[in-house]
């Protein structure tokens, strides 16, 4: 179980490290260039991965649909959802209300996959929830005002389609194998992010800029292959209801990096933010007694 654990956390902390990428690629290109050009380089990628490491292997109908939901709501509709709330709300607010995905997670696991979650485990997911909370404070916290009810209602729809994408892996984790759900995945993300691609093809032209275009295929490997292969495996292990509490791990890496890579200072906000979701994870992952991680 340890090692799921680590894949877990490896694809979150990745997926929040590319939050610095794709703020730097948003500044030459369209968001919605950026995800479906992300998505179709993914599928150039998995799909000889898994015939070579698979085979021919043919998703049911069942899990293709599976996949085309996992598409919709984790990519389509979590991007969409966020990017318009946050033309109606302030970055502080939407930092909150983001804040709920760990909570949701484990409400989801335990009242549509029925898993059982011990009190422990709502606890971690309110210390994940907190934790991220004090991020937001640290990074946003300038005061701003101005939130609308509607745009953190969008927030909110976002973080609902994280959750029930993250539900969704689990119900398919093992059903299908790793590299061929991921293309699968990508293939159906990129279909639906088609129409948005179109009309904004022509800002493809910033990709000649030998840096932009490196930039862009490190985010796509990273963001849409590793990150991907390693929650799959992940969730073939981990409860759901555990899983979530890694998403605590995304806004976590975000930061570092903003530290880091864009010269934003770390404060004690900063620390406590980071202290309460580590402390979310080991509350969730500690082994129970008389059983052993694997």
């Amino acid at each position: 179980m340890l090692t799921a654990y680590a894949q877990l956390a490896a694809s979150m902390a990745l997926v929040g490290a590319n939050v610095g990428v794709a703020k730097l690629l948003a500044g030459v290109l369209p968001i919605a260039l950026i995800v479906g050009l992300r998505c179709l380089l993914a599928c150039l990628v998995l799909w000889p991965l898994a015939r070579a490491r698979e085979g021919r292997s043919r998703p049911s109908a069942a899990a293709l649909r599976n996949l085309a939901a996992q598409a919709a709501l984790g990519t389509l509709l979590y991007n969409a959802a966020l990017l318009t709330g946050l033309r109606h709300t302030t970055a502080l607010e939407a930092g909150l209300v983001l804040a709920t995905l760990p909570a949701v997670i484990a409400l989801g696991s335990a009242l549509w996959l029925r898993e059982r979650l011990p009190p422990r485990q709502w606890a971690a997911a309110a210390l994940a929830g907190f934790g991220m909370a004090a991020l937001t404070l640290a990074r946003l916290g300038q005061g701003e005002a101005g939130g609308s009810l509607l745009g953190n209602a969008l927030v909110f729809v976002a973080v609902c389609g994280e959750a029930t994408y993250v539900l969704l892996a689990k119900r398919l984790a093992g059903r299908v194998p790793v590299v061929t759900a991921s293309f699968w995945m990508q293939a159906f993300s990129t279909l639906l992010l088609l129409p948005f691609c179109l009309p904004v093809l022509g800002a493809a032209a910033a990709l000649a800029e030998p840096a932009t275009a490196g930039l862009l295929v490190f985010h796509s490997l990273t963001a849409s292959v590793l990150c991907l292969l390693l929650w799959y495996a992940g969730m073939k292990r981990a409860p759901a209801g555990v899983a979530g509490i890694f998403t605590a791990l995304l806004p976590a890496s975000a930061a570092l990096v903003a530290v880091a890579l864009l010269g934003e200072s770390f404060s004690g906000l900063h620390g406590l933010g980071l202290g309460l979701m580590l402390g979310s994870i080991a509350l969730a992952t500690w082994p129970r007694r008389g059983r052993q991680g694997g």
